[in-house]
Parts: structure tokens; sequence; C-alpha cells
């Protein structure tokens, strides 16, 4: 970790400015449905608390395009953390303004705010300077623990960090602890699982983990852009057709060590009632792959069993459709079997893993899809970029 922690600064009585991911899904009513992105933040929180800050969490939720959308306020995130915490979250109606200012600078040691939804600002996506400056000016010191945004270069991911100390919060910390630890000093075996829709999504990770990893097993839709560039009949299977010539290169490059699926559950429509039936190697006409086969499965299982490291990005089935979920599902608890690192990309895979209750069996579940992705890719994340760097004071 070469950032600063929020374990190196002096945070007693400070206002501590706290970039959080509240990004929960929400039912009709307004209920949360899945409270993990709060849980996630809280011993970030408990830790400000003892050190008696005066905490001030900001958050997106959904994509209100700059505009105040009714659906979208974070009230109900506040009232859930209020729960969580056991103690007074104060809700503003803003994430700026003067009533914004006045309520910060009224805080006691221990007091938590929590602000209205950034988006609502067209100011944030844009990393306006202006808005970042009306952010920063709320605090002393900024903590970024949103693993899930770090990959934007947004005014509460970057802009703030050019007018405060800028530090990592505990998730944070974690998940860059898991994703280096993978990329850069892997136990041997180490085997990537690749899936989910469209190789166009999985390029730059391919290219990013072949010279890394042991083995790259691929399913989902993706597979089958890769079995058309080796010239199998895929039939009515998802294609990206001008993702033949790069497919077909990285299979190149990735020799054995790339694991294709080899049979298929096949269907006549993305449907539940479905007609289904199993195909060996190639698929008929009028049919498309939706889930890996009996001998694939058995096949990744062979090769997983051996492995010391596993890093997990995208389903190998359409897994929310029940009679199409079998292979993600038996993976998935294979997986949690074993004894090895296991880290899972989160997105879709995690809400794989949580389907199946199995999140207690895998070592880190990532918070972040598309962070996670582009951290698989190599690439540098701003919002992680723009945090202090160890051994300078922040």
């Amino acid at each position: 970790m070469t950032k600063q922690s929020i374990k190196d600064i002096n945070l007693e009585n400070k206002r501590v400015l706290v970039r959080v991911d509240f990004n929960v899904p929400l039912d009709e009513s307004l209920n949360i449905t899945d409270d993990k992105r709060i849980r996630a933040a809280l011993p970030t929180i408990n830790y400000l608390l003892e050190r008696r800050a005066k905490i001030i969490l900001m958050s997106h939720l959904g994509r209100p395009k700059g505009e105040v959308v009714e659906d979208l306020r974070l009230k109900p995130v506040a009232k859930r953390l209020e729960e969580l915490l056991g103690q007074k979250v104060k809700f503003l109606d803003d994430c700026i303004g003067p009533e914004v200012e006045s309520a910060v600078r009224t805080m006691q040691s221990g007091d938590i705010i929590l602000l209205e939804n950034l988006r609502f600002h067209k100011e944030e996506t844009e990393n306006d300077p202006q808005f970042s400056r009306q952010l920063a000016n709320l605090g002393e010191v900024f903590v970024q623990d949103a693993f899930g945004v770090v990959h934007r270069a947004h005014a509460s991911t970057v802009g703030v960090t050019q007018f405060l100390p800028s530090v990592a919060g505990f998730l944070l910390e974690k998940e860059i602890s898991f994703f280096s630890q993978i990329l850069a000093e892997p136990q041997r075996p180490f085997v990537a699982i690749l899936g989910g829709a469209k190789v166009s999504d999985k390029i730059g990770v391919i290219e990013n983990l072949l010279p890394r990893v042991d083995n790259i097993l691929i399913g989902g839709g993706m597979a089958y852009t890769f079995l058309k560039a080796e010239g199998l009949d895929i039939g009515s299977s998802r294609l990206e057709q001008d993702k033949l010539g790069i497919a077909n290169k990285l299979l190149e490059e990735g020799g054995e060590k790339i694991i294709l699926p080899f049979d298929h559950l096949i269907a006549d429509k993305v449907d539940a009632s479905a007609h289904l039936k199993t195909a060996e190697k190639e698929i008929p006409a009028g049919w498309l792959g939706v889930d890996i086969g009996r001998q694939t499965i058995a096949r990744f299982k062979q090769i997983l069993k051996e492995a010391r490291t596993i890093v997990w990005n995208g389903p190998v089935g359409i897994f929310e459709i029940a009679p199409f979920a079998q292979g993600t599902k038996e993976i998935a608890e294979f997986i949690g079997d074993l004894d090895c690192l296991k880290v899972i990309g989160g997105g879709d895979t995690a809400a794989a893993i949580a389907k199946f209750g199995l999140e207690d069996r895998m070592d880190h579940i990532s918070t972040g899809g598309g962070a996670s992705l582009e951290y698989l890719e190599g690439k540098e994340l701003p919002g992680i970029v723009a945090l202090t760097m160890e051994g300078n004071p922040p």
C-alpha cells in the first residue's frame, strides 16, 4: 500500500470528509434491499467515532444526471446507517451551500452528517473545481473509502484531493491490498475465471493477466466469440463480430493457458420456460449457449483444485435465470471449499456469490465492479492516484 492510510493521520476532533459508496438498491417503496455497501463502510466510520472526529459522509445514488430525483435521495440510507451504528445521523437536503456549511460549523466531536446525493449536481461528474472546493471546505481531512467509484475522476474522488490532505479508508485499503497481492505476488498456480456477456469488457483484463496467470478459464457469453474465432459454429449465441480478430490474437498469445468451454447447456430462447439440451463442441442453428456444460464444469474444477490463488470476474452462465445457473453455482460452491486465496470481482459475480449464499466462503468480494475490472486491467485508478503518498506528511 503506497498511499497514506486513515491510520497515518491525526483525526482527533477534526472535520473529516469521507467519500463512501452508498449506491444501494431500493425497491418501489424506497426500502433498501441490500445494505452491504453501507456495512462495508462501518469499520472506517467506527474508527473515526473512536477518535471523536466530526464525520461528514458523501455519496452518490443512481444516475440522476445533475438533477434532483426524489426517488434517488439518500434519506433511506441515513435511516439505515442510524440503525447500524445505534446513533443519530443528521441528513442534509443538499451537499453544498450555506445551510450545509452552517450545519457543519455547529458539529460536535462524534457527530455524523450524511450529505444529499452528490450527483444531483452535474458538477460532480464533471470534476468541477469550484464544486470540488465547496465540498473540500466542509472538511479538514479527506478519507476515500468508496472503491466502487475510484475509477471515476469526479469532484468527490479527485477534485477534493487538490484542497485537503487525502488518505485511504479501511475498505479502500483492503481492496488495494487484495488486488495488489494477486497481481504482484500471487501464490501459484494462479487461475483466473473470466465470464460475463462481452469480450470487449475483458480484453484489457486478459491482456494484463496472461503473463501473470497459469490458466484463464473462460465462460459466459464472451466465450462464444472466442469459439467462433476458432472456427466453431455457435448457433444464435452471443457474438461480437468486430472482436473476432482480437479474440483470435489472444488465443494465439495465450496458447494452452486459455481454457474455453467444450460442451454447453443450450436453449431455444433466453427465458426460464425455454427448451434445453446439451451440445458438444458446436451449437446448432436456432439455439444459443446459456451455461457451460457438465464436461466443462468438471474440467474447470480439475484446474481450480490445484490453484493457490483464484480471481473471478464474470459469471460463466446466465445465472439470473434458474435453469441457466448451474455452472456458476457449482463453480462457486467448489471454490468456496478450496483452501486458497479467493478474490471475487464485484458486480454480477458478487451478486451470484450472494445469491448462492457463499459470501462467507470467499476471502474477498470486491465492492466495485467497474473499479475491480480496471484494476485487473492494470490501469491506474484516478481516485487512488490522487491520494497522499506514504512518506509525504498530509
